[in-house]
């Protein structure tokens, strides 16, 4: 499966590079690649313009995204035991936005905050007060859940859009299409942080397999094989709100990523996380390199949000899982 999946990363990022509102051949590609990476020879500068300075670092930026946000949402989905769990729909991303809006409204740097260090603290304070408005007599509760992450969500929008009547036209044009998910304007200096956080997190993740398959099974279950489950879950809490905020600081808001890779890559691999993590991982790679081909191809030469894409395909999906799980809890 990792095999497979890592052969159609490097065939759609091809596909990617090759494709937009110029094409050019795959061989050009290759060509322009070499010659960076091998020092094969020189080539045309506007090809190496088009190819170099604008495609490959969009298609990796997508597929560093696309990985970080399936991570995120198995270990979200973990955290709290309800598959529904995605960093959009418990509005970590709008809290994750709304920090990273409010720092550039600010002027770039606040109490020694950059524009992930403030997505980081916000994501963080979001999902936090998520969890606690989730809880009943000290029980994480299904509904509640949903319902919590849709109103802090809600509530960090309205922040976000308040702080954005701060900005003159021309950067309130640029904020709300960032807001809405966008490749659009990466750079190679983008990849650097969010790639580090999710090779970390993943790294993490992956050596604490067997206790996220423990907590999976319920809180006294993992209690009773030796889980620290306070620890686990605040762990959990921190890596998934540092995945989402180094991702959204970046791109901006891109949702149900995090909640549909996770489960095509449980019906595919089984529920173990040492195998559902690095799946999620590629599979989101693969999702979100695929989606943003689409994105800037499908209304040339304009091109869409990402994350306006990745909804439409994303709040069927949520519904098809929220009708599923209604139907089995009535038996």
């Amino acid at each position: 499966m990792l095999a497979a999946l890592a052969v159609a990363l490097v065939g759609a990022a091809a596909i990617g590079i090759s494709l937009g509102s110029v094409n050019e051949p795959l061989g050009a590609v290759w060509r322009v690649v070499g010659a960076h990476l091998f020092h094969t020879g020189t080539t045309d500068p506007l090809r190496d313009q088009i190819v170099w300075q604008i495609r490959v670092p969009r298609v990796l930026l997508a597929a560093v995204a696309g990985a970080g946000l399936s991570v995120a949402g198995v270990a979200f989905q973990a955290l709290v035991r309800n598959p529904l769990a995605d960093p959009y729909i418990l509005g970590v991303s709008s809290g994750a936005s709304l920090g990273a809006v409010g720092i550039a409204v600010a002027g770039g740097v606040v109490g020694g905050l950059g524009q992930t260090g403030a997505a980081f603290v916000t994501a963080l304070l979001t999902v936090v007060a998520v969890y606690l408005l989730a809880q009943r007599g000290g029980r994480l509760l299904d509904s509640w859940l949903v319902l919590a992450g849709i109103a802090v969500g809600y509530l960090g929008n309205g922040v976000t859009t308040y702080l954005q009547l701060r900005l003159n036209p021309t950067e309130l044009q640029g904020m709300m299409f960032w807001l809405m998910g966008s490749l659009a304007g990466a750079k190679w200096s983008d990849l650097g942080l969010p790639t580090a956080v999710i090779v970390l997190c993943l790294a993490v993740l992956l050596a604490q397999g067997r206790r996220l398959n423990a907590l999976s099974a319920g809180e006294d279950a993992a209690a009773g094989l030796g889980v620290p489950v306070a620890a686990q879950r605040a762990l959990l809490l921190v890596i998934g709100s540092l995945l989402t905020a180094s991702i959204v600081s970046v791109v901006g808001g891109i949702g149900f990523v995090g909640l549909m890779v996770p489960h095509m890559t449980r019906f595919a691999v089984g529920a173990d996380h040492r195998r559902v993590l690095p799946v999620a991982a590629l599979a989101g790679a693969v999702f979100l390199v695929l989606v943003d081909l689409v994105a800037r191809t499908l209304n040339r030469p304009d091109e869409l949000p990402v994350g306006l894409v990745t909804t439409v395909l994303g709040a069927p999906f949520f519904l098809w899982l929220l009708r599923r799980r209604t139907a089995r809890a009535g038996g």
